[in-house]
């Protein structure tokens, strides 16, 4: 699914909780994983992605992954991720959504 995508984003939200992750010593200090993949777009922090996320019901209190939902809706772009927790706002309130 990945490799046949025309465009792949990578959300400005990832990097920032990568680096929230790193301050706080829970993943190793290394600057390539702040750096953005060749093939991937960098996508921003929107407007319509706040009210969105101001929407989305708290199935769960991580805002970085609540607002990747918000951002996966809004833009109605599949969000690839193993996180349970996340899975369930795509079967409860984004049918468009797409989660593995």
């Amino acid at each position: 699914m990945l490799s046949a995508a025309s465009v792949r984003f990578v959300s400005v939200v990832t990097l920032w909780e990568i680096a929230t992750l790193i301050r706080l010593g829970r993943i190793a200090d290394d600057d390539r994983l702040l750096e953005l993949p060749a093939g991937f777009d960098l996508l921003p922090v929107q407007p319509e992605h706040c009210r969105e996320y101001a929407k989305l019901q708290q199935i769960h209190r991580d805002p970085f992954d609540r607002m990747l939902i918000a951002q996966a809706k809004t833009e109605r772009v599949p969000l690839i991720t193993r996180d349970r927790n996340i899975a369930l706002y795509g079967r409860m309130e984004a049918p468009a959504l797409l989660l593995h």
